[in-house]
């Protein structure tokens, strides 16, 4: 069928796209093999009926939510959802009261409570859940897109296994293209050919809402009555022309944390803070924001200026404390000085470097003079004999070789051309000529 005006106006009245291919059955649902495939954790979970509360941490469009749907149909278990971006401790008492007075007394069956972005929740909210979880009242099911170590509280967190849900790889966009023009309802129909898939799937990195919004974008685009061909350039062009469009449904998170890093990165404070005006417009969780800052002062200012991972620790703090639309300031604040201060990734560079130094290398033998010596038979086998204490010497300084042998020599490090590094490049050079600074 081609793509006719009563298409169009079928279209407007179904739902989007993403929701239309939402899986209802593992398997039809794309990806994280290693946990849902023959072997997978929740697989098993599904299979026996043994199910314990979970947490899926992961990028967008992953499959969380649906993941969690999927389970609770499976198992044929009540399914209550709250978003803690609305939610609060009302809610989850709500919630949990309703459990209390269902089906987990009548039939001994847990419902499953699904929270999204559960790393939003406070603690008096994530406070709120723990007996329920503890006591098996409800089985809870978390997503989130931020490290649950750092957003979780440890009490609910070790009630918890935490799933990490990976970016969908090509073959992953492949089969969910597939099935979407083979199944949806309205595409189905459709005289649709998708010639190229190397723009398709690089702009949905990894992300199956995206790249299915993409793909529905360039069909609303094409001109009706024909066939429709989907190329790189059709992707290119139909992005180009719906930049607002894919704006607004939030789309451009990537797009925007990106710019602002990079212009952080390219010392434009002005740039900088605007991107940072944009999230915050936006609704971005400010701490995200904070803990990128983090990551800025360690990776792009380093050692440049020390006083930078000072400032951004202390701001991630100040916004946890504080909240919005306070934290605002701290953020433009932080945000500034960092654009502006000098930059160095030689830290970044240097740890790189010695990771993959060291998994190459890890049967090289730590110098029996460097090793500890805790019992006699140590001592006796020649463990610490031989150790410069360096602060019984010169300058606090003793020339002692401190890599493994087959390494010795190795440099890692090497100072990028700001101040603060040429001081300790000079202080180097004068301690090992060997290293050759």
């Amino acid at each position: 069928m081609d793509y006719t005006d009563d298409n169009i106006g079928r279209s407007r009245m179904l739902p989007p796209l993403p929701e239309r291919m939402r899986p209802q059955t593992l398997d039809e649902y794309a990806g994280q093999k290693h946990l849902v495939g023959e072997d997978g954790v929740i697989r098993h979970m599904i299979d026996t009926g043994n199910l314990t509360s979970f947490i899926l941490w992961g990028p967008p469009g992953t499959g969380k939510t649906t993941l969690a749907r999927i389970t609770a149909k499976s198992l044929g278990r009540e399914f209550y959802t709250l978003s803690a971006v609305s939610a609060g401790v009302k809610e989850v008492r709500e919630v949990i009261d309703k459990a209390r007075g269902g089906s987990v007394f009548s039939s001994g069956i847990a419902p499953i409570l699904f929270i999204d972005e559960i790393h939003r929740f406070n603690k008096s909210q994530q406070d709120a859940l723990l007996g329920a979880v503890e006591d098996g009242t409800i089985v809870l099911i978390g997503a989130t897109t931020e490290n649950p170590s750092f957003e979780v509280n440890t009490p609910l967190l070790s009630r918890c296994q935490v799933f990490v849900l990976k970016s969908l790889e090509p073959a992953d966009l492949q089969e969910v293209l597939d099935r979407t023009l083979q199944k949806d309802v309205l595409l189905k129909d459709m005289d649709i050919r998708v010639t190229q898939t190397d723009a398709l799937f690089r702009y949905s990195g990894g992300d199956a809402r995206k790249l299915l919004n993409i793909l529905e974008m360039c069909v609303g685009a094409s001109e009706a009555g024909r066939e429709i061909t989907i190329d790189n350039a059709t992707v290119a062009s139909c992005l180009q022309e719906n930049t607002a469009i894919y704006d607004k449904s939030g789309e451009m998170h990537y797009d925007i944390i990106s710019a602002f890093i990079k212009s952080v990165r390219g010392s434009d404070p002005n740039a900088a803070v605007y991107y940072l005006g944009r999230m915050l417009v936006g609704g971005e969780d400010p701490l995200f924001i904070a803990r990128r800052l983090c990551i800025l002062a360690a990776e792009d200012i380093g050692l440049a200026n020390p006083n930078a991972l000072l400032l951004a620790d202390s701001c991630f703090h100040i916004v946890h404390s504080i909240g919005m639309p306070e934290a605002r300031i701290p953020l433009a604040e932080t945000t500034i000085y960092l654009a502006s201060s000098p930059k160095s990734n030689s830290a970044y560079l240097a740890i790189g470097k010695a990771m993959e130094l060291a998994s190459k290398t890890q049967t090289s033998s730590v110098p029996l003079y460097l090793r500890n010596a805790p019992t006699r038979l140590m001592e006796e086998l020649g463990y610490s004999d031989g150790y410069m204490y360096a602060h019984d010497y010169p300058g606090h300084f003793a020339d002692l070789e401190f890599m493994p042998e087959d390494l010795a020599g190795t440099r890692l490090y090497e100072p990028a051309d700001n101040r603060k590094e040429e001081e300790m490049r000079r202080r180097l050079a004068s301690l090992w000529k060997k290293y050759g600074y």
